[in-house]
């Protein structure tokens, strides 16, 4: 006798790929941002995220999924720091901009309004969260690399919506439609 569904029916071979059903899946979306010192002067890189996971509340540790070939990526294990800004439904223009490729990324970050984070010198974009994390572990997870950071900084602002991700697409989210 062959598995079962969850339903009691029997299973089949998935048909969809893993992004098509993913795109089913609402997910908050971030700009998280790094730095190296590499260079002469310190270069900000930052980028759209709609990967964050809460993992655990004591320690306060959260993570986040990024392509391994990514230089952000490299930016970020180089100085093991970055911070989170969390959109909302204003963010969509934020969004689309740090989802863009590195060089255009990097002269947008140097226009808009943002500030060091006082725990780690990395960026925090006006947001309707925030958060400043220091590394605390990695995981290898295919072409991505799973991120472990420990939050060293936090706060709220006010927000009237949250922008999601929903079908390829983002949405905003209004807290009296919640």
């Amino acid at each position: 006798m062959g598995e079962l569904s969850a339903a009691g029916r029997p299973a089949v071979a998935v048909k969809d790929d893993l992004r098509s059903v993913m795109r089913h899946f609402a997910t908050g979306v971030c700009v998280v941002s790094t730095y190296s010192d590499a260079e002469p002067a310190r270069r900000h890189n930052a980028l759209t995220i709609n990967s964050l996971t809460s993992l655990s509340l004591e320690p306060q540790l959260v993570s986040l999924s990024i392509r391994r070939d990514s230089t952000f990526l490299d930016d970020l294990m180089e100085s093991g720091v970055w911070a989170l800004s969390i959109l909302d439904g204003g963010g969509e223009d934020l969004a689309r901009i740090f989802a863009r490729p590195a060089e255009e990324r990097g002269k947008a970050l140097r226009s808009l309004p943002a500030e060091p984070g006082a725990e780690t010198g990395a960026l925090v974009l006006d947001s309707a969260a925030w958060m400043e994390c220091r590394y605390r572990d990695h995981l290898e997870a295919g072409d991505h690399l799973l991120v472990v950071g420990e939050v060293v900084g936090a706060g709220v602002r006010r927000s009237r919506s949250s922008l999601v991700f929903l079908h390829g697409a983002f949405h905003r989210v209004d807290q009296h439609a919640i």
